[in-house]
């Protein structure tokens, strides 16, 4: 779908409210509010949405009328759906004090809240900010272009917005609802850890936070993963309930991770987050709303929905703490140039895609290869091939072990 330019957005923004299709059965929400949705904050004219720009003041425009429009109440500072946020970015971060030239940016987070009058609220979240123009954090090589973030991350906003309109139709008085979209979460959880530290709603009230960061790329083998299943023991009698839906599901039980869980987990909240995976346009102007699985996104929602309404009545969840794989994460000076496949649940690293002259790349790996041995050190998965990273030193040229459609294979690869 083509929008018009800039100049008539904003009455495309209002019409659409007016078109949003509102089915009896809102679980089966249409897949048409989902495309809309995703195609909107994902569209050119929106410039990437990077934090404290143009485009996602415009994104945090939409979002706020699509709180309203559901009937969500106003869950930001005062009355209105928005929390601003600060940040100073540092143009000497080695210097004793301010300087002239530091950069100031407004983030802003948008919330939105089903009021129960409920003992406790669950939290459900989703950042809506991307790259911009793709200065930082891009993985694109390339005069500067707009990196849309279909995937990454409007489908999770999308997907959030789904699981609203449908608990709004419910008549559950055992759960208050705050949904949130995070703002500046590719600078850093800016949004999140604003919010954690600035909470509109007491965070000894909140029962768990369940995230969807990247839920638009389910394959044809439904691998999903899920991360934080040991922030509570509640989940591990949640995820195996009988659902109308079947996910080759890849559990994580660390409640650290690179997106906005991390923020409510480290103040002692179960937190669940939902991930299709990478792929080749992480992080690139190709990230384009026509690659989205539409239908995958109503089928994880569908899961999602059936998990909170399994804690619906079941008083505050307990919280236990988990092991920060994070922090055995080693610095590292080399990089192989690939994307892992996370969703690999076999022996070793699968790689999901090669960057360009990159030290993968040049050794001639491919898409689909699976490393196993990198220099000395068996490499059985992620932990052990970053800890392999860890070892080795720029320059250096170590064998490495890959297998390719069944069959082992020792290549000379230069960091």
């Amino acid at each position: 779908m083509k929008y018009p330019s800039i100049f008539f957005l904003s009455f495309i923004l209002i019409a659409f409210s007016c078109k949003t299709v509102k089915p009896k059965d809102t679980k089966i929400y249409n897949i048409i509010n989902v495309q809309q949705d995703i195609e909107i904050l994902s569209h050119d004219d929106m410039e990437g949405r990077e934090t404290g720009t143009k485009g996602e003041k415009m994104a945090a425009a939409y979002l706020s009328d699509r709180m309203e429009s559901i009937g969500l109440l106003p869950g930001g500072v005062g009355d209105g759906y928005i929390q601003a946020f600060n940040k100073t970015i540092r143009s000497n971060p080695h210097a004793d004090g301010p300087s002239p030239d530091d950069e100031k940016v407004t983030g802003l987070n948008i919330l939105g809240l089903i009021d129960n009058k409920a003992a406790y609220t669950a939290v459900i979240g989703a950042h809506y900010d991307h790259l911009g123009y793709g200065a930082e954090g891009s993985l694109y090589v390339g005069d500067p272009a707009i990196h849309n973030g279909a995937d990454d991350n409007a489908s999770g906003v999308a997907g959030m917005l789904r699981i609203a309109e449908h608990l709004k139709s419910q008549s559950d008085s055992s759960l208050n609802y705050l949904f949130i979209a995070f703002s500046g979460e590719e600078k850093g959880l800016w949004g999140s850890n604003y919010f954690t530290k600035h909470p509109t709603v007491p965070l000894k009230q909140v029962n768990y936070m369940i995230n969807m960061d990247m839920i638009g790329r389910l394959n044809a083998d439904r691998q999903l993963a899920i991360y934080g299943t040991g922030t509570t023991p509640s989940w591990d009698q949640v995820l195996k309930l009988e659902s109308g839906q079947s996910f080759r599901v890849k559990e994580e039980r660390s409640g650290v991770g690179p997106t906005d869980h991390t923020s409510f987990y480290l103040e002692d909240i179960p937190v669940l987050q939902f991930f299709t995976g990478q792929h080749s346009d992480y992080h690139k102007p190709t990230d384009d709303a026509h690659l989205i699985n539409y239908k995958g996104i109503i089928d994880i929602t569908d899961y999602i929905i059936d998990i909170i309404e399994y804690t619906q009545g079941r008083g505050k969840l307990i919280f236990q703490k988990t092991k920060d794989e994070s922090a055995e994460t080693p610095d590292f000076k080399v990089t192989l140039g690939v994307i892992p496949d996370y969703l690999f649940d076999g022996k070793g690293m699968r790689i999901d895609g090669v960057r360009d002259d990159r030290p993968a790349f040049n050794a001639n790996l491919k898409k689909g290869d699976i490393v196993r041995k990198m220099g000395d050190m068996d490499i059985v998965d992620m932990m052990t091939y970053m800890k392999a990273l860890g070892a080795h030193e720029k320059g250096q040229t170590i064998d490495i072990t890959i297998i390719r459609d069944g069959k082992e294979s020792i290549r000379k690869l230069t960091f």
